[in-house]
C-alpha cells in the first residue's frame, strides 16, 4: 500500500481527535479555566480539520499524485502535533510558556495550505 505510513498516521490522529474531544467535553467539563477549555478545543478543532485534508489528500494522491502533495502533508502533521499538542498540554497543565510554539504550529498548517495550492497551480 502506497502511503501506508500516512494512512496510519492519519488513522491514529483521528482517533486522537474523538479521544481528546470526548475528554474535554467529559473529563474535563467544570474543571478548566473558561480560556484553558476554550483552547483545549481549538486544538481539537483543528486537528479534526487537518486530519481530514490529510484523508482527503491521500486519497487524492492515490489517483492523481502531484509533486507538493507531500510536502503538505508533513507540514499540516507538523503543524498538528506543535498547534494542537501545545495547546492540548496548556490546557492541561496551565503553564503559558508553551504558547510561543502554537503559532508555530498555526504557521506550518498554513504552510501546508500554501504547498498543496502551489501543486495545484504546477498541476498539468
Amino acid at each position: 500500500m502506497q502511503d501506508r505510513g500516512w494512512w496510519l498516521g492519519a488513522a491514529l490522529s483521528g482517533a486522537l481527535v474523538v479521544i481528546a474531544g470526548a475528554f474535554g467535553a467529559h473529563a474535563l467539563e467544570g474543571q478548566l479555566a473558561p480560556r484553558l477549555a476554550a483552547a483545549f478545543e481549538t486544538g481539537v478543532r483543528y486537528q479534526a480539520w487537518h486530519t481530514l485534508a490529510l484523508l482527503a489528500v491521500l486519497a487524492w494522491r492515490a489517483a492523481h499524485p502531484l509533486a507538493g502533495q507531500r510536502l503538505a502533508m508533513a507540514l499540516w502533521a507538523a503543524g498538528i502535533v506543535l498547534f494542537a499538542g501545545s495547546l492540548y498540554a496548556m490546557a492541561l497543565t496551565g503553564t503559558t510558556r508553551l504558547g510561543m510554539v502554537t503559532p508555530v504550529g498555526g504557521v506550518l498548517m498554513i504552510g501546508g495550505w500554501l504547498a498543496l495550492a502551489a501543486a495545484i497551480l504546477r498541476a498539468r
